[in-house]
C-alpha cells in the first residue's frame, strides 16, 4: 500500500509538471504572437463577400474575414487577384481582365468603404508596419496568374498602381507568359519555360517593384525567371517536395536556386501539399459523407479539378456557398466516425518549415495558408486558429526573432529589396 501511495504521488507530480510546462509554452507563444506581425501571403477572395450587406466585417462562412483575423491574431493578409487559365485569345484576355479588375475593386472597397477603421491597404513594408502599429489589420495584394494582362505589358504598371506587389506568370495551365507546373502530368509544354513575352513582363515587374511568384510556373520556367530577374523572387504558397512529392512544391534543386537568388518560399498549409498520402486517406474516407451532404443541399459534389473548370460567376459562387456549408456539417459528423484516418495537421505543416529552414536557412522561409482557395489543415483551418502555428513553432524551439522572420520579416525584406532594385532600374532609364 505504501508503494502504491508513493507511485500515485509521483504520477501526480509528473502530471502537474506537464500541465505547468504546457501552460508556460502557451503563455510564451501568446506573448510572441502578440508582439510579432503575422503575415499570410496567400488568401483567395470571392467578390460576393465584398458587398454592402455581406462583407468581411462579418464572421462569414469563409476562412478569412476580419472577425477571424482579429480572433486569431492574423495581422496581414495578401488578398489574391486570381484568374483561372483560359484560352489564349483576345476574348479570353478581356474576360480575365474584367475578372481581375473586379477583385482589385473589391479589395479597395474593403479598405476604403466597408471597414477602413479596421483594415488598411499597404503597398510597402513601412506602410504595413505603420498600419499594424495603429491597431488595424493590413491588406496587401498579390496577383495569381498574369493571364489578365493579355499581351498589353502596360497592364503590369496598372496592376502595380492598383496595389499588386507580387504576381505569378501562370496558374493551372500554360499561359502566354510561361509553362505551368501542371505540364508535368502529360509532359506537354507550350514554351519550354518562359516565353519571349514573359521575359518582357519579368523586366517590367523588376522595373516597377513587383515580386515574381514562382509557386505555379514549371521548374524550367522558374529557372528561366531566376536567370532573367535582377531581383529576388518568392514562392507565395509552396512547400518542400522532398517531404511531399507534388509538382506545386519545390524540390531541393529549386530551393538551392531560390536561396542563391535571395528569395523566400512561403510554406503553404494545404493538406495535399503537406502530406499527400495522409490527405488522400482522409479525403477518401470522407468523400461519401461529403457527397451525401452536398446532395441534401441540392448540389453535386465536385473534385477540385472539376471545380476549377467552372466558369467564374454565379455557378461557381453557388457551389462555393454550398461547399462551405457542407464542410461545416462534415466537420461535425467526422467527430462521430470511428477509425477515421487522421487529418493533416499543424505539426505536419511545421515539419515542412523545419525542413526548409535546415535546407536553405531561416532567412529564406515564410508562411502562407491558401485559405479560401483550398488551404487549411487540422489546427489551422481558418484565420481564427493562427495562434496554433506560433504555438507549434515555440514547441519546436524557435525563438521570437526567428518566429518574426518566418511570419513576416523575410517576405518584407524581399519586398524592400525588390523595390530598391526598381528605383535603380528607373534611374538607369532616365
Amino acid at each position: 500500500m505504501k508503494y502504491l501511495k508513493l507511485l500515485s504521488f509521483f504520477v501526480v507530480i509528473l502530471s502537474c509538471k506537464k500541465e505547468n510546462a504546457a501552460e508556460d509554452l502557451l503563455a510564451t507563444a501568446k506573448t510572441i504572437h502578440e508582439r510579432v506581425m503575422t503575415l499570410d501571403t496567400h488568401v483567395d477572395i470571392d467578390v460576393s463577400n465584398f458587398t454592402d450587406s455581406i462583407n468581411y466585417s462579418q464572421k462569414l462562412q469563409n476562412q478569412v474575414n476580419l472577425p477571424n483575423m482579429e480572433e486569431g491574431g492574423l495581422d496581414v493578409a495578401f488578398f489574391i487577384v486570381y484568374t483561372g487559365q483560359g484560352e489564349l485569345t483576345e476574348e479570353g484576355y478581356d474576360k480575365a481582365y474584367q475578372n481581375a479588375m473586379s477583385k482589385f475593386d473589391a479589395i479597395h472597397k474593403l479598405t476604403k468603404d466597408i471597414a477602413p477603421e479596421r483594415i488598411g491597404l499597404a503597398v510597402t513594408s513601412e506602410q504595413a508596419r505603420d498600419i499594424y502599429a495603429s491597431g488595424k489589420k493590413v491588406a496587401m495584394i498579390g496577383v495569381e496568374n498574369a493571364y489578365p494582362i493579355g499581351t498589353d505589358i502596360s497592364r503590369v504598371k496598372q496592376f502595380y498602381d492598383l496595389g499588386a506587389r507580387y504576381m505569378s506568370l501562370s496558374h493551372n495551365g500554360h499561359s502566354q507568359f510561361c509553362d505551368s507546373n501542371t505540364g508535368e502530368e502529360d509532359a506537354i509544354w507550350l514554351h519550354n519555360g518562359v516565353s519571349d513575352l514573359g521575359k518582357e513582363v519579368i523586366k517590367e515587374m523588376n522595373k516597377w517593384g513587383m515580386m515574381i511568384d514562382v509557386s505555379h510556373p514549371s521548374k524550367k520556367s522558374m529557372k528561366d525567371m531566376i536567370a532573367i530577374t535582377r531581383a529576388p523572387i518568392i514562392a507565395s504558397h509552396s512547400s518542400a517536395r522532398a517531404l511531399c512529392n507534388h509538382s506545386r512544391n519545390l524540390d531541393d534543386e529549386q530551393l538551392g536556386w531560390l536561396k542563391e537568388n535571395g528569395g523566400v518560399v512561403q510554406t503553404v498549409a494545404f493538406s495535399s501539399y503537406i502530406n499527400i498520402e495522409k490527405a488522400a486517406l482522409r479525403e477518401d474516407a470522407l468523400k461519401e459523407v461529403e457527397m451525401k451532404v452536398m446532395d441534401s443541399l441540392g448540389a453535386k459534389w465536385m473534385s477540385l479539378k472539376e471545380f476549377m473548370k467552372l466558369p467564374v460567376g454565379e455557378e461557381r459562387d453557388i457551389y462555393l456557398e454550398n461547399y462551405f456549408i457542407m464542410k461545416d456539417i462534415v466537420k461535425v459528423k467526422a467527430k462521430t466516425i470511428k477509425n477515421l484516418p487522421p487529418d493533416v495537421n499543424v505539426a505536419d505543416f511545421v515539419d515542412h518549415i523545419d525542413y526548409l529552414v535546415d535546407k536553405i536557412g531561416i532567412e529564406h522561409v515564410g508562411i502562407s495558408s491558401d485559405f479560401d482557395g483550398g488551404g487549411g489543415l487540422d489546427g489551422w483551418n481558418d484565420a481564427s486558429e493562427t495562434l496554433n502555428v506560433t504555438i507549434e513553432l515555440v514547441k519546436r524551439g524557435y525563438i521570437e526573432d526567428q518566429i518574426e522572420q518566418l511570419w513576416s520579416g523575410n517576405l518584407l525584406r524581399v519586398l524592400d529589396e525588390v523595390q530598391e532594385i526598381a528605383k535603380e532600374i528607373q534611374l538607369e532609364g532616365k
